[in-house]
C-alpha cells in the first residue's frame, strides 16, 4: 500500500480499475466499445489524476462532452464508484483512500447533473 500519492502510482491504481470496470457486466461493455487503445486511455486518464490531486503535468480534454455520447445510465455511476472503492482501497493506505473515494464521488455526481438533470423536462412533467 502506498502512503503517498505518486504520478507512477496513480497509473497503477487507474490500471486496477480499469482491469475491474473492464471485466464488470454493468459498465464492462460501455468501457469496451468505446475505448479502442486502452494503453493511451490509461495514461490519459492517469494524467487527469495527477493534473487534479498533485498539479502535475497537464490534462486536456473535455471529460462531459465524451462521456455523453456513451450509453451511459443512473445506476452505472454506483458500480463504477464501488469498483473505485475496491482499487483505491488496495492500492492506498486508508486516508488516501478515502480522500480519493470523495474525489470521485463529487466527480460523479457532478456528471450525473450534467448528463441526467433536466428541470425544465421536470417542470413540463409537473404540469
Amino acid at each position: 500500500m502506498h502512503s503517498q500519492v505518486t504520478p507512477e502510482n496513480l497509473r497503477e491504481l487507474v490500471g486496477r480499475f480499469y482491469g475491474r470496470a473492464r471485466a464488470d457486466a454493468l459498465i464492462g461493455p460501455v468501457f469496451n466499445a468505446a475505448i479502442d487503445d486502452w494503453d493511451h486511455h490509461l495514461d490519459h486518464i492517469a494524467q487527469f489524476w495527477a493534473a487534479g490531486l498533485l498539479g502535475v503535468g497537464r490534462f486536456t480534454g473535455r471529460p462531459m462532452a465524451k462521456h455523453m455520447r456513451q450509453p451511459i445510465t443512473p445506476p452505472m455511476f454506483d458500480r463504477w464508484l464501488a469498483l473505485w472503492k475496491e482499487a483505491t482501497d488496495e492500492t492506498y493506505v486508508p486516508p488516501i483512500a478515502q480522500a480519493l473515494q470523495t474525489r470521485a464521488g463529487r466527480i460523479a455526481e457532478s456528471f450525473k447533473l450534467g448528463m441526467f438533470y433536466r428541470p425544465s423536462e421536470d417542470q413540463a412533467a409537473a404540469n
